[in-house]
């Protein structure tokens, strides 16, 4: 291929695949130096330029000047010398296929990046295209592709594990997934491995932000902000509950999210594949929000210790195995749900705890004082506070209260406090 042929045809490549010309051009010249440094074994490297124009290729020989060391030892000027070989269309043309191919593919990502990056946490519609033991390929669009990774976390400790248990996809199925993460091409962070050869958006099946925005797509009152979802705890592929509520009093939360029949969860429950969906209310007082994330287990009561975070929750004995769940499991996303620890206990067992607490009768004020201590003044006020002024000798008032230096309704009081002692 002739030079200015080939010229012609990186220009028409160039505005083909929207590739800056002047940017493939200097991408294609240094790979082009580094090569011919290897061809012709030169020791301080080759220098390539190509002119725009005619397209023909110029490599020369790199000669320090000697005048020119720096303080580091460094040669700061370099003698250029042509040594440009007869035949430099051929190789020109192969690091030309490479080069482009290059740049596309990271031109590509570095558009997808653009325009995904901000979209973290939104739904995708997209099609199987293939699906290996480690991850699937949906395609989201013409020339957009994201990947489901679904790697054994035993072998593989730095990559993810976004599919449910149980779920196996086949080609061409449709499949909504949320994107959690989409690669950087110029970022400076390790590459995860075959990086380069996977497509940079990462989807999940597991994360509870899908369950939102499958609502958000089934419930227009979620979508419209009169209902919020408050909080999301999930096992995927099992269980998972969700806590509701209305910034309208007239509006059930709970069933705008069920739908007439439940048709609105049925929906999200079928897009889950079976996976069971607890709509719960939402409360701010964290007792009724905690039996109501127990649901569908009836609460008795619940005791709250907002400084160890601790909810104690007491439930009729035939609901204690409910409210437990299988393998703890109603418990665990109750707790997850709504932040507190929670512990549970049947009727009976409460009252036997409860039962057999000591209780502490309290001692007269006069009894808690040593035999060593000075009497403290009697006097009681309306609060039922006790004075802690020292009595007077021979009285059991301070000067204060001593009755005989005070009005009659007061001496009367003093006298009323006095009996109760």
């Amino acid at each position: 291929m002739a030079a200015s042929e080939m010229m012609e045809a990186l220009m028409a490549l160039c505005q083909e695949r929207h590739i800056d010309q002047l940017y493939l051009i200097d991408r294609l010249e240094q790979s082009l130096a580094k090569s011919y440094a290897e061809i012709l074994h030169l020791d301080w490297g080759a220098k390539v330029t190509i002119d725009r124009s005619t397209g023909k290729i110029y490599v020369y020989k790199l000669i320090p000047d000697d005048d020119s060391m720096d303080e580091e030892g460094n040669y700061t000027r370099f003698e250029e010398i042509d040594v440009t070989p007869k035949d430099t269309s051929r190789i020109a043309a192969q690091h030309a296929k490479a080069e482009i191919n290059a740049i596309v593919r990271n031109s590509a990502r570095e558009q997808i990046y653009e325009e995904f990056s901000g979209r973290i946490g939104d739904i995708i519609t997209g099609t199987v295209l293939q699906s290996t033991p480690d991850f699937t390929i949906v395609k989201i669009r013409e020339g957009v592709e994201a990947e489901l990774p679904h790697f054994d976390l035993h072998r593989y400790e730095d990559e993810r594990n976004e599919r449910p248990i149980g779920e196996r996809y086949l080609h061409n199925q449709r499949l909504k997934a949320v994107i959690i993460d989409v690669r950087d091409p110029n970022s400076t962070v390790p590459p995860v491995r075959g990086e380069h050869s996977r497509p940079p958006i990462v989807i999940s099946r597991t994360h509870p932000a899908l369950i939102k925005r499958l609502f958000e797509q089934e419930v227009p009152e979620i979508y419209e902000g009169t209902v919020e979802v408050k909080s999301i705890a999930r096992e995927p592929g099992q269980r998972s509950k969700v806590a509701v509520h209305s910034l309208d009093d007239r509006l059930d939360p709970v069933g705008a999210c069920v739908g007439p029949k439940g048709s609105r969860v049925r929906a999200v429950v079928g897009e889950l594949r079976g996976e069971r969906v607890d709509v719960i209310l939402w409360n701010a007082d964290p007792a009724v929000y905690v039996a109501n994330a127990l649901s569908p287990a009836k609460v008795t009561r619940v005791l709250i210790d907002e400084e160890k975070n601790y909810a104690g929750v007491i439930v009729p004995d035939d609901q204690l195995s409910l409210a437990i769940g299988k393998e703890g499991q109603n418990a665990r996303l109750a707790a997850r749900l709504t932040g507190w620890h929670i512990d549970i206990k049947n009727e009976t067992l409460a009252a036997d705890i409860l039962k057999n607490v000591p209780v502490i009768e309290e001692q007269p004020a006069d009894d808690l004082l040593s035999d060593d201590e000075p009497e403290r003044c009697a006097y009681v006020n309306e609060d039922g506070i006790r004075c802690r002024n020292q009595a007077r000798p021979g009285s059991r008032f301070c000067g204060v209260h001593d009755p005989v230096n005070m009005g009659e309704g007061e001496s009367d009081y003093i006298s009323e406090a006095e009996d109760l002692i």
